[in-house]
């Protein structure tokens, strides 16, 4: 059974979770995989409803932790097209049932053909919660983050970022133009939206806010990476 921490610091080792409860969801970080993926289950607490992010890998962590913390899986998105994100996704879509989403640019890779294609803007409800999709382009083309907002929240946004924003700077880009268009996008798309009490998860490691942060674009564009 995989050990899950209710004293939710943000961090989380290899092979465990973590669950911080706010006034009307929880969400569950779990860390999978060897390249400590994360994966996220947000549960409406008035519904029981549960979006998982990224069935990255460890389908049995996974569903285990989907049996004890979210018997209503609603939908499954994933963040990107990179192998790391979906490794678990055909197996805890068949255990489960639940319907899959991701960008349509980014869909090809999948081991499953999506339900639902997610565009920037969109919205995804999961009981009375409501998060915003947010195309962040540069890492992939396809890129998405999702923001929940609202009273479930405290009125503070927790903004799951894949691999377009972590602690430190922004996420890998390969080809010319996209870390420019990357760096845009968060800006543009992140950081001139939400306020500084933003709860940044990220695709791996630890979660960060956007105050902390937010001191450190003029330098990760200057840097160029």
């Amino acid at each position: 059974m995989t050990t899950v921490d209710d004293d939710y610091t943000g961090h989380v080792d290899p092979g465990t979770a973590a669950r911080r409860v706010l006034p009307g969801a929880t969400i569950v970080k779990a860390s999978v995989g060897p390249m400590d993926n994360n994966a996220y289950l947000v549960t409406c607490s008035a519904t029981g409803e549960t979006l998982l992010i990224d069935a990255a890998n460890d389908a049995d962590l996974l569903l285990d932790l989907i049996r004890r913390y979210a018997p209503k899986l609603s939908l499954i998105v994933t963040s990107h097209q990179h192998l790391d994100h979906w490794q678990a996704l055909e197996a805890v879509a068949s255990a489960t049932g639940a319907p899959t989403a991701v960008h349509q640019i980014d869909a090809e890779p999948l081991p499953v053909k999506p339900d639902r294609f997610l565009a920037n803007g969109d919205t995804v409800q999961i009981g009375e919660l409501r998060l915003d999709v947010i195309h962040l382009r540069g890492h992939t083309p396809g890129s998405i983050a999702l923001a929940l907002d609202g009273p479930a929240t405290g009125d503070v946004t927790q903004l799951f970022t894949g691999d377009c924003l972590f602690p430190g700077g922004v996420g890998k880009t390969w080809q010319p133009g996209d870390f420019t268009q990357l760096i845009e996008d968060v800006t543009t798309r992140v950081f001139d939206v939400y306020g500084d009490s933003t709860v940044v998860y990220p695709g791996h490691g630890d979660d960060t806010v956007l105050g902390a942060e937010r001191p450190n674009l003029g330098e990760w564009r200057d840097r160029g990476w």
